[in-house]
């Protein structure tokens, strides 16, 4: 077909990967989506050759006519821009395919229409080819999609009903013609997600609650992957069939060995593959073939060995969920469920963990053997661990959603080293976070860009894997705290001091007792003791002045949290003393405890009873840094989570008219200006205010996109400099969590200084991210400098400079 021009849209010569993205329907069946290709063409063919005529009927809106191969030929030719077409695969088929041309005549509108194959109608393909058609036409510059449909398609039309965007029906007729504003209204945004959430946890039961697993390259050796896989399946109570399979093996850890996956009498939910990689592809295709939903992928000598590695990694997640498989690793260590439901243990690792209420994913193999011999020694029981390798496929939000709904968890830790889509992360972040803590550990401890996303999550970020574990010691066994307020009971001065600074360094305060509490204890304790906070008991106390001296500290008002330090040289009997917290623990179940018996092997074992757990540490530091953290969690999660604002004065099509008339580069400065105003941001020269001057910039960061970041410029005395406080646009959006979680930035009250006006710093944020979610050409953006004025005058804009991205190169965004 000839293609109109359209001067103020660039062009797509290339073709766009970025619109390549895995999905699932709502059935958890997982798909593969992508614009269609040339080479597509016989494909397009054969699916056509599918559809019935009920379904042809329904796409023509009238009588069948079955066009020519070469018509059909002809529709897998597209330029990505005017005319697009999306197909969702069904293994090497076309199972479903969304097309919309561009009205030339009304830019900002296109024609769409959708053709589903009758094997795979009411699978939820539609919804989700909308999903993405949007994406991509809003991406594309336009606003609605219009779409003609037959009065008695009623699954067509209640996808577009049913999909939360804003639609306009004609009246009711023989056809009834739609129109599909594509702006992602936070109805379909909120409808999006929960079909999102039912589709992951579907496809993830098969991977995490299999009826049957078959381990491919089981060996009879043991001390070997595969044969290890084998041994933890049938010792650690698995229910299912469990199936090795080895050409060369009868029977491996007693169970009876398969040639291959074709030779077994069932085809298994589950398959781990133990393999050298290059015999990897062809198992993963002999496990689509015969039906296998979740494959692990536990070979090493993909993403690793470099670009060769990590394309053929990711074709095989692409081939996977093309399948309707699900993929964990490659380069992983395997996956465990120790709830009653699945009592699975489908790895090599020697050490198999305790049931318990905490689950983790790691993006390390190798890490996670020690990850679960530290947890063993710690006492720290698991419901779920799956080591996701290089995560081509299964990901660590999907994992966070399946443990969302999960009773047997309650408690999250993750290792953390790539994001696969950073926003979807946060997304479900902070959607998990307030039911459940989310504690994770992820590498380089200078990015303030991943402390900014964590924390506005709600997501506990640790420096290290032991804090990671001391923190989920807590969380696992006591309440977060409802303040930052802590008594130290101790019997001996100096860790005391060790731990007030530990407190203060955590964000935590040692406060003095309340009078009625100091009157409670002065003839309770010895002649000796300090009654002020710490409380010090002296180097004789006994269990009575622990359980008496923390019972009356946890019913002080002014509290919050205990830590309990206890000396075993100077005192004997720490059993009586463990016995006396447990007890003083269990009468106020509302306020942490924490312990630290310094030098005392075996401790921890004493201060566990039943279901009642004082975690205990080594060092009365980390109970502080745990303590500390926990107190900020609780924090964030009492905060109210706001709205999305309705910022006045913003303008977005007039916006949307001035980034389509700019070439790729830097605008203009007066069209920059005129972008700005549409958003309620002037730019204009004015004298400084009585604060320092800041910046705002954009900046598109190779790992979550556009970022948002503010901070002072050097005008003003080195005491007021501060790092940028940087975030993805999207987590702006709530400004109570933004400034309660984020603070306000050092820099407002460091040192003395006049007042400046915050609120009008945190809306210019939040227009700023406003503009950069609607308009995903704006590559970079700089507001500098930007004048903080007296509370109630505002900010004023003295500078601006905006760049937009050069889409030809990159195939465009979505």
């Amino acid at each position: 077909m000839t293609t109109p021009p359209y001067p103020s849209y660039p062009s797509y010569p290339s073709y766009p990967e970025d619109l390549e993205r895995p999905g699932l329907v709502r059935t958890g069946r997982s798909t593969f989506v992508r614009p269609i290709r040339p080479e597509d063409a016989d494909r397009l063919v054969a699916f056509v050759g599918t559809l019935s005529r009920a379904t042809l009927a329904y796409r023509s809106l009238g009588p069948v006519v079955r066009a020519r191969d070469d018509v059909i030929r002809r529709g897998a030719h597209v330029d990505y821009l005017n005319e697009l077409a999306l197909v969702a695969l069904a293994g090497d088929e076309i199972a479903g395919l969304v097309r919309y041309v561009r009205d030339p005549e009304e830019p900002e509108h296109a024609e769409v229409t959708f053709t589903i194959r009758d094997d795979h109608q009411s699978e939820g393909f539609g919804r989700l080819l909308l999903e993405h058609i949007a994406a991509a036409a809003r991406a594309r510059g336009i606003r609605v999609l219009e779409a003609d449909v037959l009065a008695d398609n009623t699954r067509m039309i209640n996808v577009f009903l049913g999909s939360g965007y804003r639609t306009e029906a004609g009246p009711p007729g023989q056809i009834i013609h739609f129109e599909i504003a594509v702006d992602p209204q936070a109805q379909a945004v909120a409808r999006a997600e929960r079909r999102e959430q039912t589709a992951v946890r579907r496809s993830l039961k098969p991977l995490l609650e299999p009826r049957s697993v078959a381990v491919i390259g089981a060996n009879r050796d043991p001390l070997t992957i595969g044969h290890e896989i084998v041994a933890n399946l049938l010792r650690g109570g698995f229910a299912g069939s469990v199936f090795p399979v080895n050409p060369r093996a009868e029977r491996i850890a007693g169970a009876r060995a398969y040639a291959s996956v074709r030779d077994l009498p069932e085809p298994p939910d589950l398959a781990l593959v133990a393999l050298r990689a290059e015999a990897v592809p062809g198992v993963v295709r002999e496990c689509a073939e015969v039906g296998v939903k979740a494959v692990v992928v536990v070979s090493t000598g993909f993403g690793e060995t470099g670009v060769e590695g990590r394309a053929g990694e990711l074709e095989l997640a692409r081939f996977a969920r093309a399948c309707g498989m699900r993929l964990v690793g490659p380069n992983c260590m395997g996956v465990v469920n120790t709830t009653p439901a699945a009592r699975l243990a489908a790895t090599f690792s020697p050490a198999l963990p305790t049931p318990g209420r905490v689950a983790m994913s790691s993006q390390s193999g190798p890490l996670g053997l020690a990850v679960l011999d530290f947890a063993r020694r710690l006492r720290l029981g698991f419901s779920g661990f799956v080591s996701v390798g290089h995560a081509v496929d299964v990901s660590t939000d999907e994992l966070l959603q399946w443990w969302e709904e999960d009773p047997g968890t309650s408690v999250i830790l993750l290792h953390v080293e790539t994001f696969g889509d950073p926003r979807r992360f946060a997304r479900v972040a902070r959607r998990v976070a307030p039911r459940k803590p989310i504690v994770a550990v992820h590498p380089g401890h200078a990015d303030s860009t991943v402390s900014s996303l964590f924390a506005q999550s709600g997501v506990i970020r640790t420096r290290s894997l032991q804090e990671l574990f001391d923190v989920a010691l807590l969380l696992a066994h006591q309440p977060p705290p409802p303040g930052d307020r802590v008594a130290v009971i101790t019997n001996a001065g100096g860790p005391a001091a060790l731990t007030v600074g530990a407190c203060a360094a955590s964000g935590l305060c040692v406060p003095a007792l309340g009078e009625r509490t100091r009157q409670t204890l002065r003839p309770a304790l010895a002649p000796h003791a300090d009654v002020s906070n710490p409380i010090d008991l002296t180097p004789t106390a006994t269990a009575a002045h622990y359980r008496q001296a923390l019972d009356a500290a946890l019913a002080d008002d002014g509290i919050d949290a205990a830590v309990v330090l206890f000396m075993p040289p100077l005192a004997d009997k720490p059993d009586e003393v463990a016995s006396a917290i447990l007890d003083a623990a269990a009468a106020r179940p509302d306020k942490p405890v924490l312990a630290s018996f310094l030098g005392g092997a075996g401790v921890a074992d004493l201060l566990h009873r039943g279901d009642l757990v004082v975690p205990t540490y080594t060092f009365p530091e980390a109970a502080a840094t745990s303590l500390g953290h926990a107190a900020a969690y609780q924090t964030w999660r009492s905060t109210p989570a706001g709205v999305v604002p309705d910022l006045a004065g913003v303008d977005a099509e007039r916006a949307r008219t001035l980034i389509a008339a700019c070439a790729p580069g830097p605008v203009p400065a007066a069209v920059a200006a005129e972008l700005l105003a549409s958003y309620g941001i002037a730019v204009h020269g004015s004298e400084p205010g009585p604060g320092p001057d800041a910046f705002l910039t954009v900046r598109a960061d190779p790992v979550f996109g556009p970022v948002v970041a503010f901070g002072l410029t050097g005008t003003t005395p080195t005491s007021w400099r501060t790092s940028p406080t940087a975030s993805p646009p999207s987590a702006t959006a709530t400004p109570a969590r933004w400034s309660a979680r984020c603070g306000p930035p050092r820099c407002w009250t460091a040192g003395p200084g006049p007042g400046v006006d915050l609120a009008a710093l945190e809306e210019t944020v939040l227009r700023i991210s406003a503009m950069v979610e609607d308009h995903p050409e704006i590559e970079a953006l700089e507001l500098r400098p930007v004048r903080l004025l007296a509370p109630g005058d505002g900010v004023a804009v003295a500078h601006a400079t905006i760049r937009l991205a050069d889409n030809t190169a990159a195939g465009g965004s979505s």
